[in-house]
């Protein structure tokens, strides 16, 4: 899908050393605004496959924190700060894109 290469390419670009530990569950908890749960999932499946086994244990446990916690606004501001960076166009607050239930 064209729009999660587009995440991929804008986590790069605003990440280019990689998306540091302590970033995922903002990271994820922004996303989850913007995109489905599917859509999440695979950008999260997207960034474990080019990590470490240590970075994919990771980026599991933070998708699932997020369910179950909300990050600080500070944390979602400092990775919504460099998603901007990388020419992410979510980067400020607005609506999210999640499909109503039908």
């Amino acid at each position: 899908m064209a729009v999660l290469s587009d995440i991929i390419g804008w986590l790069r670009a605003g990440y280019p050393e990689g998306v540091p530990e302590h970033d995922y569950i903002p990271l994820f908890a922004l996303l989850g605004r913007h995109l489905t749960d599917d859509e999440v999932r695979q950008v999260a499946q997207q960034l474990a496959g080019s990590g470490d086994a240590h970075s994919r244990e990771a980026i599991h446990a933070a998708i699932n924190a997020v369910t179950h916690a909300a990050p600080l606004d500070a944390d979602i501001n400092r990775v919504r700060a460099h998603l901007a960076a990388g020419g992410w166009p979510l980067a400020s607050p607005g609506p999210a894109r999640k499909p109503d239930p039908e």
